[in-house]
């Protein structure tokens, strides 16, 4: 099993991480921008009379975690923290080779304002699994935040391709983001 810091540390003899360690932390911040794609789950209207014990859409942001923009968000680190190179490469926590990870953000709109707990994602039709967030606040704190959002760090099937496409299930309601490379 592989990890994503073990891959950075590799990548310095390629030149690409290195580069990502030598951004600014403007390029940093669009490359992790660029990865980021915004959605909605649900429909725009409200059709709802009696039954607002639920929101009628969702606000839905995904960032595609890749090695670029793993490297970009140890360079905010950097830079944020004060961190040497190997410091911020430390604070990336073990990923998995065999995974694509996705930093999902939802945000309910009216009604109870509660995301259910039986939501589901699937990434290129592979369902996701949620991680448990105390081992990745470091690393997520690189990420642009908006405290309206919740946030779930998903794991999904290793992806290969460009072309990706991650669906979201909230109740009877779907939203997709899609992301080519």
């Amino acid at each position: 099993m592989r990890i994503l810091a073990m891959l950075l540390l590799i990548g310095f003899a390629t030149g690409q991480p290195a580069d990502s360690l030598r951004l600014t932390e403007k390029q940093a911040r669009q490359k992790i921008a660029s990865s980021r794609k915004n959605g909605q789950v649900g429909g725009s209207f409200d059709l709802r009379v009696t039954s607002t014990d639920r929101s009628y859409n969702y606000k839905l942001r995904a960032t595609w975690i890749t090695s670029e923009v793993a490297g970009a968000a140890a360079r905010i680190l950097m830079l944020a923290r004060g961190l040497s190179a190997e410091q911020a490469l430390a604070a990336i926590p073990p990923l998995d080779s065999n995974k694509t990870y996705v930093l999902v953000e939802i945000d309910p709109r009216e009604g109870s304002g509660v995301i259910p707990r039986n939501w589901t994602a699937q990434f290129k039709q592979a369902p996701g699994t949620v991680l448990a967030d105390t081992e990745w606040r470091d690393f997520l704190s690189a990420f642009p935040r908006d405290y309206a959002y919740d946030i779930f760090l998903l794991a999904f099937p290793a992806s290969s391709t460009g072309e990706a496409e991650l669906t979201v299930r909230i109740y009877d309601k779907v939203g997709r983001v899609q992301w080519q490379r």
